[in-house]
């Protein structure tokens, strides 16, 4: 059971990877942690907008900030990324079970009947 505290999380991290840009700071932070100048390199907007980007992925707790001397690299908070994966996948899992229970059915049907039911794969 989700708490409203936990649908409002829920809403701020998917609401934070629709933007194109965020969802792109993301997949270049699956390959390791960056600073913002290197993080802006690849867009075509100010370092100012990216950080403002990262603002909305920290929010969302979808990204930290440390320090390491002069430099706040920007890592990826791979726990936050497996909360939502573990949402989407309580819902494919109860798809995929509908889909197994609509398979036995047809095959049993397909038995019933005499026929030969096709490989599915």
């Amino acid at each position: 059971m989700e708490t409203a505290g936990d649908e409002a999380q829920l809403d701020r991290a998917f609401q934070a990877l629709a933007d194109p840009a965020r969802r792109r700071i993301i997949a270049r932070l699956s390959r390791g942690p960056a600073t913002v100048n290197e993080l802006a390199e690849p867009f075509e907007m100010s370092k100012q907008a990216v950080s403002k980007h990262i603002q909305v992925l920290e929010q969302a707790q979808l990204v930290t900030r440390s320090r390491d001397a002069q430099r706040r690299p920007v890592h990826l908070n791979p726990a936050r990324l497996e909360a939502l994966t573990a949402w989407i996948d309580q819902y494919r899992l109860i798809r995929e079970q509908q889909f197994r229970g609509l398979e036995a059915v047809l095959r049993r049907q397909a038995a019933a009947a005499g026929r030969q039911p096709k490989d599915p794969s």
